[in-house]
């Protein structure tokens, strides 16, 4: 409720992370990387949605997804070469640091 929040997203997969797996978290650390608070909140509402995961599982492009006014190119070169050395990053951090199983969530807060 309060504009002064941050919000951050760490993965952590219960399956083995590939390509075709991490498209929509793929695409939401793209966001957060690329867009500015009104898009990132629009973007991340569309791929949050059940039809957004299955219509990307069943092979439909991400750019279908996109916003009208983001910047759609700086958002589709940077999903393009992000690897998914990040996504693994953040399942070896959320498990050996927040000692969580594999798929686990969790909320980590640190308010003022």
């Amino acid at each position: 409720t309060s504009s002064h929040t941050r919000v951050g997203v760490l993965n952590n997969p219960s399956s083995k992370i590939k390509e075709d797996n991490t498209a929509i978290a793929r695409g939401i650390l793209t966001a957060f990387l690329t867009q500015n608070n009104s898009n990132l909140k629009s973007l991340l509402s569309k791929l949050s949605k059940e039809e957004t995961a299955k219509s990307l599982a069943a092979g439909t492009k991400i750019s279908k997804f996109l916003i009208p006014g983001m910047d759609d190119n700086t958002f589709e070169k940077k999903y393009n070469t992000l690897g998914l050395d990040l996504i693994k990053t953040h399942q070896m951090f959320c498990q050996e640091v927040l000692k969580l199983l594999p798929g686990q969530m969790a909320i980590v807060s640190n308010g003022r």
